[in-house]
């Protein structure tokens, strides 16, 4: 055999387990999807090595705002049941919704998908959802990485990051310091258990001994992507609302994400229980499981997606306005002192040093 001959039939790199060409591929088909999030302040598209764009002109002294996530092991049940379309959406929301907390305005998306061996159609479902989120967020999706790694993962699996950037006026962040006692909290429901607490939810669902599988109004409700809150708190920012505090409702729920916005250790959150009725989706997974009601509160958001913290004099007015830019929307409670001692009815009092429940949110 002649040394030509060895080189045209040696060892590729698709035999070792990487698709240079289903790469491409993916390229080209996602290219459309990332057409529709552009933004005129983007230069070049997508596929080159490094994502350009232009500060937006109407920024007087701008400042980066940058957000990384994940979406946990909800990808299991994505991947276990093919159920690929909504988890893009879940992984531009964790990080666009952390970015709003401060104010920010999304102006860029990246995103990093790995996997041990590249399955063209499934990608490029993923991505279409996270292109999706982009236009829910007013962001532009500016590029990514495609990864594959066989031997990492295993077969039909694969994880996914991505990465925010946003742009606030500095003179308008939003970083808590105005919070002040008798302020109102006001809630925006989440679409379900968005993307945190899936370690307890399949662990529940192990201990429930049904498979998802026969249970498809169940899978769909776990399954639901993360709401993107952006387009209706921008709606309150733009109508002039005064705006002190914003939580996004992660790991940790309310007793862990409220004192997140507090900087004076003087102050604690006090949510008011029966404001909303916790979804049936989070009572049911809580009895199946034997989870007390604080440890709830602590994984899974209950309801709660997002909270924003605003003077009491004009909270029914961002109540309003919420509910026009289509949000679910409600008095949550209010900030008091953190020295507060216990009062009638159910209460859960968030602080910087830890969380007590006064009753419980069961009804």
């Amino acid at each position: 055999m002649t040394e030509a001959e060895q080189g045209s039939n040696g060892l590729t790199y698709r035999d070792a387990g990487v698709d240079i060409d289903a790469g491409t591929e993916l390229v080209r088909r996602i290219a459309p999807a990332a057409a529709r999030t552009r933004r005129p302040e983007i230069l070049g598209g997508v596929g080159g090595f490094a994502a350009l764009a232009r500060l937006p002109e109407r920024y007087k002294r701008p400042v980066l705002v940058t957000g990384t996530d994940g979406v946990g092991t909800k990808l299991r049940l994505a991947i276990d049941h093919d159920c690929h379309d909504g988890v893009g959406q879940d992984l531009v929301a964790m990080c666009v919704n952390d970015c709003l907390v401060v104010g920010a305005e999304p102006l860029l998306f990246l995103d990093y998908y790995a996997t041990a061996r590249l399955d063209v159609d499934v990608a490029a479902r993923v991505i279409d959802g996270i292109a999706r989120g982009c236009e829910l967020a007013g962001c532009a999706l500016a590029g990514g990485e495609t990864a594959e790694m066989p031997g990492f993962y295993g077969s039909g699996e694969y994880d996914l990051a991505g990465f925010s950037v946003g742009v606030v006026e500095e003179g308008q962040i939003i970083d808590g310091t105005r919070i002040e006692i008798g302020d109102a909290l006001v809630a925006l429901a989440s679409s379900g258990p968005h993307s945190n607490g899936f370690s307890l939810i399949r662990r529940i669902l192990e201990l429930r001994g049904n498979s998802l599988a026969d249970e498809p109004a169940l899978r769909d409700a776990l399954l639901e992507p993360t709401r993107i809150y952006v387009a209706a708190v921008r709606a309150v920012l733009d109508a002039g609302h005064e705006v002190r505090g914003m939580v996004h409702v992660t790991g940790g729920g309310l007793p862990e994400n409220l004192p997140r916005m507090l900087t004076k250790e003087e102050l604690a959150c006090a949510v008011e229980l029966d404001s909303w009725r916790v979804p049936q989706l989070f009572v049911d997974l809580a009895e199946a499981g034997g989870v007390d009601d604080l440890e709830l509160l602590r994984v899974l958001n209950c309801g709660v997606g997002f909270v924003l913290c605003v003077p009491d004099a004009i909270a029914d007015d961002v109540v309003t306005t919420l509910k026009a830019a289509g949000e679910q929307a409600w008095r949550l409670g209010k900030i008091v002192s953190s020295t507060s001692g216990a009062a009638d009815g159910n209460r859960l009092i968030a602080a910087a040093g830890g969380a007590r429940l006064e009753g419980s949110w069961r009804r």
